[in-house]
């Protein structure tokens, strides 16, 4: 239990990106706020993972980390509350610590920062060398100078989010527009010479202006792919996944018949299959059924899309395995691998890592991705023992 609420404090922590950064100078005001109010003449802002404390803010105190074994504000963060201590040596919880000892601190006031998902990751703290104590004016006031320093790290959060999100945006519309103008130019271009051919002698001109207009048409078709992926890429970051219970075969099985033209192009054989582990039953999936599709036809035609620049007859095995907590989903292929250095960068948009001969603009992992972090799930590429690439996906289930 302890071990998961300190990677749940560490994953809350990470998102933040506060740790090794300059000082937030909306929390140091918070700080000097808190030791006005308080009358005390030291003030950090705390933040604490799974094995050290780094005060990211102080008043009347150098800015500094210690181990968790050293810091007073690591005894009482799991108990998420306010605490009060006037006199540390007098405490059987303190009277050992090295700042206690050291005659640091003997008065020691704290309330904890709470994340809006419930997930405490460090305190606001006050403190002094001499006993002290806090009328509950005070206290309510440490309280809420606490929940202010959240929102400051959740608007900091916000920033940064929207920073990426504004970079992705711009590089986005950049490519989408040069592989948009690709097949465009190409079916213009096919369109011109169908004009010509049917203006040139009746003996060539109609079959000419035909097999003219049939690679117009073939370009016309690679920009309804195109569109397609970006209007799903853009579906998943819209409003939040419908929760309703589906089958996960029915899923799988209707992805695979919507590829039946590729996977008969391809030569290719797909394989499913459905375990159950650990006394799990069903194949019952609960999230949004629509979404889910769109994931596992984006993996499916994914792995066949790959494995065909190397292979004749592409072999795609599809394992879905029921856990009591979650679906875990692996999709396995025989073909050339993705090397290890690739395994993160193939889920950017309008990534398409290292094989630059395949179709397509980029977009099929990252709304998998989407859709899985969108499920509260994970999605990452692995070896697969048939050769190739085992893409794992990982979707939480309600027990």
């Amino acid at each position: 239990m302890q071990q998961a609420q300190a990677t749940a404090r560490v994953d809350a922590i990470t998102q933040y990106r506060i740790i090794g950064e300059p000082t937030e100078t909306h929390l140091e005001s918070l700080a000097r706020l808190a030791a006005t109010l308080c009358r005390a003449p030291s003030a950090a802002v705390n933040i604490i993972d799974d094995r050290y404390q780094r005060a990211v803010a102080t008043v009347g105190v150098e800015a500094g980390a210690c181990s968790i074994d050293d810091s007073m504000c690591a005894v009482v963060l799991p108990e998420a509350r306010h605490v009060l201590v006037t006199d540390a040596q007098a405490d059987a919880r303190f009277a050992a610590n090295p700042f206690v000892r050291g005659g640091r601190v003997r008065f020691y006031a704290s309330s904890p920062l709470i994340t809006p998902s419930g997930v405490p990751i460090g305190t606001l703290c006050v403190f002094a060398r001499e006993t002290g104590t806090l009328s509950d004016e005070q206290s309510a006031a440490l309280d809420l100078l606490a929940g202010q320093a959240v929102e400051v790290l959740e608007l900091r959060r916000a920033t940064h989010e929207l920073e990426r999100s504004n970079d992705e945006l711009a590089h986005f519309a950049g490519q989408v527009s040069h592989d948009l103008r690709n097949p465009l130019t190409a079916m213009l271009g096919q369109i011109d010479l169908a004009i010509d051919a049917l203006e040139a002698p009746a003996e060539t001109g109609p079959q000419n202006a035909l097999r003219a207009l049939g690679h117009a048409d073939a370009a016309a078709a690679r920009m309804d792919r195109m569109i397609t992926d970006l209007l799903a890429y853009a579906k998943v970051g819209g409003a939040r996944p419908r929760s309703e219970p589906a089958s996960m075969r029915g899923i799988v099985e209707s992805a695979v018949a919507d590829l039946e033209g590729a996977v008969t192009a391809f030569g290719a054989s797909v394989s499913i299959a459905l375990t159950e582990t650990d006394g799990a039953t069903g194949d019952i999936v609960v999230g949004d059924p629509t979404l889910l599709g769109v994931l596992m036809q984006n993996l499916i035609a994914n792995a066949l899309k790959f494995t065909a620049t190397t292979r004749a007859a592409p072999t795609i095995a599809v394992t879905a395995q029921r856990t009591p907590t979650a679906w875990a989903i692996t999709v396995d292929d025989d073909g050339p691998g993705v090397p290890v250095d690739q395994r993160e960068r193939v889920f950017g948009a309008m990534e398409r890592g290292w094989v630059k001969d395949v179709p397509g603009l980029g977009l099929g992992l990252a709304t998998c991705r989407r859709i899985a972090q969108a499920h509260g799930g994970t999605i990452v590429i692995e070896d697969s023992p048939r050769g190739g690439a085992r893409v794992r996906v990982w979707l939480p289930q309600p027990e």
